[in-house]
């Protein structure tokens, strides 16, 4: 007896019930400095899978990104049928001193579209060099949480959160994390991502009882 037809639904089931995530960033995302296998989505996917969640993660980070290029390359960078997404942009912005104003609505442009694609999102927060000034400070950190709150997001206030100035987790450069460092990412981020998925078994699951 042929099990063809079997497998093919079993295998349709499967894709059906994966969660895709899309991680749209820069370079801490992309993985800058550090092989692709240990890049921040591939890590996290691997986290998540060990925690029994049928998931994949698409990295769609580009070295270097602001928030305005990111803006500019959101159409065909993130694929079509993402349930969900991980916007981690703006560090860029803040260390070459571009206007807070801009970047802010560059995010809130990418989240209206995110969100109209029907993606649930997160925000990987940042924090302004303080050199900047505490005018430039206080126009950029409280931006992230305030975007949150308006679009229905997830926050998780800095992206860098535990390895940020660490030497030991961090690139000669100082600025990108080593594996090391996107391990500790990766753990301190994950009840954020799985606040996340469960936001889209909940719409799954109101869409299935209308339905």
């Amino acid at each position: 007896m042929s099990l063809g037809p079997l497998t093919f639904l079993s295998t349709a089931a499967a894709a059906e019930r994966t969660i895709r995530i899309v991680a749209f960033g820069d370079s801490l995302t992309a993985g800058y400095g550090v092989a692709q296998s240990a890049a921040f989505p591939v890590q996290l996917e691997r986290a998540l899978k060990a925690k029994g969640h049928a998931v994949e993660v698409i990295n769609a980070g580009v070295s270097g990104d602001t928030t305005a290029a990111a803006l500019d390359r959101l159409e065909w960078s993130v694929p079509d049928g993402v349930d969900a997404a991980i916007v981690e942009l703006g560090a860029n912005d803040a260390l070459r001193g571009l206007d807070p104003v801009r970047a802010r609505a560059n995010l809130d442009e990418i989240l209206k579209r995110l969100s109209a694609r029907g993606a649930e999102l997160l925000i990987a927060g940042m924090t302004a060099p303080r050199n900047w000034g505490d005018a430039y400070v206080k126009a950029f950190d409280p931006m992230f949480g305030e975007l949150a709150k308006a679009h229905g997001a997830l926050l998780y206030p800095f992206f860098l959160e535990g390895v940020a100035l660490d030497p030991k987790l961090n690139l000669g450069d100082g600025l990108h994390p080593t594996e090391a460092g996107i391990a500790e990412i990766v753990k301190r981020i994950l009840p954020s991502v799985e606040a996340l998925i469960a936001k889209v078994e909940a719409k799954r699951a109101a869409t299935a009882k209308k339905g």
